[in-house]
């Protein structure tokens, strides 16, 4: 909702999760309501029925690629908006109750993409651990604390928060592991253009034909815009069907976006819009061919308007 502060946050809950974390950097949190959800379905569908204004889901890590749950969630069910991207840094610690040590540990509880992204330090360090799945990594923490596992690979607010002790610190395979959290409201127009904005969308391409997918690509490529991600998900209606989930540099309000935007839903089956909002790091830096920058698309665009006044 442009314009008005949402004041109650959904998130993937319990409370220590990385979402939790990511959603206190933005200013509108510390006063607004948080309620912690016990998943990212959940999440969503607090902001759906209203119960909540907008919700904080990971998107993203820059070890393990896309959260399927949250791609699946966008591409179907009642479509909703993302207003905002943060981008958070992440580092694992391994915690159980006070008085265990390394070599007690015979279970270890955390989040699917927590567990991929220690895998390493797990196989050299607790070789013979079992590791078990857990909705998030605040959730894996709370169950150490309750007895059911030994340890928890989770952030170190979570395990502060249900006073286990640390065992290890740092215990992630990549040590500039990031993940990309988007902020997630009800449709509505978008945030006015910055300049340093990315576009997100799905395109559900026609499979009657050759070179769809190359036709969506062309429409960015011919225009010049970057795109910064693209993800295939199954469709769900039967084996060999995909949706692609695109991220280009640019905002809907600029010239060159919005005429990809068009061309996309001439040819694609169908195209949902997930919004255009301001980037939380800078771009890396892309060369553009020359006639493809925002003020040749409006000089190209005053021309024509010219022409067709006669006054060419």
């Amino acid at each position: 909702m442009p314009g008005v502060p949402p004041t109650r946050f959904a998130y993937l809950g319990p409370e220590g999760t990385f979402a939790e974390q990511a959603l206190r950097t933005l200013p509108a949190a510390a006063t607004a309501e948080l309620q912690p959800m016990a998943g990212v379905p959940e999440a969503l569908a607090a902001v759906r029925t209203g119960a909540a204004d907008a919700a904080l889901v990971p998107l993203e890590n820059s070890v393990e690629g896309a959260v399927p749950v949250t791609l699946d969630e966008l591409a179907s069910g009642e479509p909703l908006a993302i207003t905002r991207e943060v981008y958070l840094p992440v580092t694992f610690g391994l915690y159980a109750r006070p008085g265990a040590d390394l070599a007690g540990v015979k279970t270890v509880a955390s989040h699917p993409h927590a567990l991929a992204q220690c895998r390493g330090w797990l196989r050299d360090n607790l070789p013979d651990a079992e590791t078990v799945q857990t909705l998030s990594t605040s959730e894996g923490a709370a169950a150490v604390a309750r007895g059911e596992y030994d340890a928890a690979l989770c952030a170190p607010v979570a395990g502060e928060r249900h006073r286990l002790a640390d065992l290890a610190m740092d215990v992630g395979d990549a040590s500039d592991a990031v993940t990309r959290f988007v902020l997630l409201s009800r449709p509505g127009p978008p945030a006015a253009r910055t300049g340093h904005d990315v576009t997100s969308l799905v395109a559900y391409i026609a499979h009657d034909r050759t070179g769809a997918l190359l036709e969506v690509l062309t429409e960015f490529a011919v225009r010049g815009i970057n795109l910064t991600r693209i993800e295939s998900r199954p469709t769900k209606e039967r084996l060999g069907r995909y949706c692609f989930f695109l991220d280009c540099s640019g905002h809907i309000a600029d010239a060159r976006v919005g005429e990809a935007l068009t061309g996309l839903r001439r040819i694609c089956a169908d195209v949902r819009f997930l919004g255009s909002y301001p980037r939380d790091e800078d771009p890396s830096p892309v060369m553009s061919r020359p006639g493809t920058a925002e003020e040749d698309f409006a000089a190209a665009a005053a021309w024509l308007a010219q022409v067709r006044e006669g006054r060419s």
